[in-house]
């Protein structure tokens, strides 16, 4: 054992001491894994990779005397640490936090495939045969039921345990297993040992400095077996009014110079004055620590209430210091030493685990070292600047530095593993370890369709398959630039019909990589077809022959991301429209079903132009504020987003217009709950707004439209109107229930009068409302909203089945 024994020679009103931790091993120290943050892509193919190498301990054994100050050493066993979370993304973030890069993970993080968090730091061992309780025992060979002390004992059998009781001398009484002087025995009920081992746990309790006197004695069971009991005095100094926290972590550590025992009186004062200057010295060097004034008034009241000042209060106070430290996310942070001790004010010297070095490395599949191809300025900047050289290691930045780089999308795998500074005792290294996904990546989903053949029936020929071919090239120059590209069809037999493209150039750190400025630009060539809600039947209505339309153009843009949500985007838009007809021919004018069963081409104009066809150019903003975040599962904070387009009087009819929209969503936390790994979501509140407007030329394609399933719900998309101008309003209430949550709404939406503005005033050709209401009650299932929606404009109540989330 790394033990420090009491001076040869007495020393006036000083001793140094060493107290070991819970858990302590009187034979060996103990050795606590490093603590590992990990994140895993759940596509890759590859196994949860456990972190091999073992941390030593975070600290050692000071030595300090002073010649009025006793000095009390502690022998660190860091306390076991059990941390969970999620992360992909969020937590899936984080894998082990697991989720990762490339595509995010399940969980937030933190995901089932997010529960790879490990011990931080292990127990330590005991020095007894506890693992081999199997093995053969001797028995004593004595008389029961008698007293028989440890020099007593052969030194060549192996002694089997059956009890261990703790005699406190000064209170006459045994203690309980509840006592704290419990966890500095390494010795275990049932444990094998031999006579050297007890003396050697004798003899770290004697020197350990929390005991006056201490006598270990045996008595003998007819079994064959020992019961043990450890008779003590404990340790008091004078009562302290002061506390004073020190952080230690990157200090030399003082070495104590012997006294000769020769001598001479003068010479031994001389000697004590020396020490007590080198400790007070090193009191004034050390940094304060991060303990806040709330802990030092508790600790302050501990010393008031107790008086003088005992080694069961100083573990106390170790515990409560270290409790504070742990639950603040300083999992590296340890109490060492307590310091004049037989002074008004006792000094807890913390190592708070300060961060040395960062070392970020590349890994094969293999987890062999190797060079990325990423550059190591891409990684440092998403590092949160609480894990940077100079800061205390926290798990929560190291949590967030999980989050931030698995948004990059380029790693299979993400590591974050704190350990100890060889170089530089008390300090950290932080190691970041990660493995590239591959830069080159192509995709292939079909999807396979049936049409009626002649006389209705299907045929080998009307089995149409269709589907999406994707690639994406990624970081090229290992700048995280990327091209992406995908081409979807419902026919691959005959793609003219309806094929639409993307092909998608992203540039990130415009401004250099150096730049603590966040900008991406975005250039993108498109063709796209949707069918348009503008023209759409309402209530009663006969179904409405459909309008499609086509977009093909190009788009530049560029991102400025403020925090993790929230970003500003403006750029250029140029495309063509055209609108077309179920039979995909160019149809200028909606249609409409008369009472004949005839179609009318009549109806509302489709385009700007009047031709079906049109041309524009328009400068399009965004910027959206999010604050929400996740309690327990369920969203809670507020998001506000403004858009507007702006024209430019470029293209048809020289279109110039200023198209704008504000949502405001509000998720209001109704219930106070404690947070945590499978504890239950609050009740939420939600309250949104969405207002848009138009003001210029409006084709009817890019109208405001009423109705859908994120509009107001309980109508088909469009169903209510179209319009220049609307307002929506909606409230939801969540009530969590088990996994899930069940929830009411209403909804309302107006066009504020401005339906008749819009070309052709499609609302009033295809008798809809102008306004409707609905209210309703659902359940989340999984991805799936169910729900049971009333709508009011009919007075029927229909139930739907949604992906996503409303608000």
């Amino acid at each position: 054992m790394h033990s420090l024994a009491a001076p040869s020679h007495p020393l006036p009103s000083s001793t140094r001491r060493q107290l070991p931790s819970s858990s302590s091993s009187s034979s060996s120290r103990s050795f606590p894994r490093a603590a590992t943050i990990k994140s895993h892509l759940p596509s890759q193919n590859h196994k949860h990779e456990k972190p091999t190498s073992l941390i030593h301990s975070l600290s050692k054994p000071l030595a300090l005397a002073s010649a009025s100050a006793a000095t009390l050493l502690i022998r660190v066993t860091p306390i076991p640490t059990l941390l969970s979370g999620g992360g992909g993304d969020s937590f899936g973030g984080i894998g082990g936090f697991s989720g990762g890069g490339g595509g995010g993970g399940s969980g937030g993080g933190d995901g089932s495939s997010g529960n790879f968090w490990e011990k931080l730091f292990s127990p330590a061992p005991a020095i007894a045969d506890d693992n081999n309780q199997t093995q053969e025992w001797d028995s004593h060979g004595l008389p029961a039921n008698i007293v028989v002390q440890l020099n007593k004992l052969s030194g060549f059998k192996k002694y089997k345990l059956s009890e261990i009781l703790f005699f406190d001398r000064r209170r006459w009484t045994t203690v309980g297993a509840e006592d704290s002087f419990f966890e500095m025995v390494s010795l275990r009920p049932g444990g094998i040992y031999t006579k050297t081992q007890l003396q050697k746990e004798l003899e770290t309790l004697a020197t350990c400095g929390m005991f006056e006197k201490v006598d270990m004695e045996g008595k003998t069971n007819p079994d064959g077996t020992l019961g043990l009991t450890i008779s003590f005095t404990e340790s008091t100094w004078q009562s302290a009014d002061r506390f004073r926290c020190i952080n230690v972590g990157l200090m030399a550590q003082s070495k104590p110079i012997e006294m000769d025992p020769d001598m001479t009186d003068k010479e031994k004062l001389e000697y004590y004055k020396n020490q007590e200057k080198d400790y007070k010295r090193r009191i004034e060097r050390a940094k304060p620590c991060l303990l806040p004034v709330q802990v030092n008034r508790e600790v302050l009241q501990m010393l008031r209430e107790q008086g003088k000042v005992s080694a069961r209060l100083l573990q106390k106070i170790r515990d409560r210091v270290q409790k504070w430290y742990h639950d603040e996310g300083y999992a590296c942070a340890q109490v060492v030493n307590f310091g004049n001790l037989n002074t008004k004010e006792v000094v807890c010297e913390v190592v708070e685990g300060d961060i040395t070095q960062l070392v970020i490395q590349f890994q094969d599949k293999l987890g062999n070292v190797v060079e990325g191809n990423t550059q190591l300025p891409v990684v440092r900047r998403e590092l949160p600047r609480p894990l940077r050289p100079g800061n205390v290691f926290n798990i929560e930045a190291g949590k967030q530095a999980l989050r931030n780089i698995n948004s990059l999308s380029l790693f299979s795998n993400i590591e974050v593993n704190p350990r100890p500074d060889e170089k530089n005792e008390g300090g950290i290294i932080v190691e970041i370890k990660l493995k590239e996904l591959d830069q080159k990546s192509a995709e292939v989903s079909t999807e396979w369709s049936i049409v009626p053949g002649q006389g209705g029936r299907p045929t080998l020929a009307s089995f149409q398959p269709g589907g999406t071919v994707s690639f994406e090239h990624r970081n090229l120059k290992g700048l995280n630039r990327s091209i992406l590209g995908s081409l979807t069809t419902s026919n691959f037999f005959n793609p003219q019909d309806d094929l639409s493209f993307k092909l998608e150039y992203v540039h990130p750190y415009l401004d250099g990589v150096y730049n603590p400025r966040n900008q991406t630009l975005r250039a993108s060539c498109f063709n796209s077809r949707k069918l348009s809600p503008v023209f759409t039947g309402g209530p009663g209505v006969d179904e409405v022959p459909p309008i499609w339309v086509d977009r093909a153009g190009v788009k530049a843009n560029i991102t400025e991301n403020f925090t993790r949500q929230s970003k500003f985007t403006y750029g250029l838009v140029m495309e063509e429209i055209t609108t077309r007809d179920e039979s995909s021919h160019i149809s200028s004018k909606g249609q409409r079903v008369l009472p004949s069963g005839g179609i009318s081409p009549d109806g509302p104009p489709t385009t700007l132009s009047g031709t079906g066809v049109d041309r524009m150019a328009f400068l399009q903003a965004n910027i959206t504020r999010d604050n929400t975040k996740f309690v327990n599962g369920a969203i809670v904070g507020e998001r506000n987003v403004f858009q507007v387009d702006q024209g430019l009087g470029i293209g048809s009819k020289f279109p110039f217009f200023n198209r704008h929209q504000l949502m405001i969503t509000r998720f209001l936390q109704l219930k106070q709950v404690e947070e945590g790994a499978g504890k239950p979501p609050p009740p939420v509140l939600v309250l949104h707004g969405h207002y848009g407007g138009c003001v210029g030329d409006l084709p009817s394609y890019d109208a405001f439209t009423l109705g859908g399933p994120y509009s107001v719900r309980g109508y088909n998309m469009g169903e209510i109107g179209a319009a220049r101008n609307i307002l929506e309003l909606g409230a939801e209430i969540r009530i969590p229930v088990r996994n899930t949550h069940v929830y009411a709404f209403a909804e309302h939406g107006n066009d504020l009068g401005s339906s008749k503005d819009v070309k052709g005033n499609p609302t009033e050709v295809y008798r809809r409302m102008g306004h409707g209401s609905s209210y309703g009650v659902g359940a989340k299932l999984g991805l799936v909203r169910a729900e049971y929606a009333v709508d009011h404009n009919s007075g029927t109540g229909a139930v739907f089945f949604r992906f996503g989330e409303r608000y």
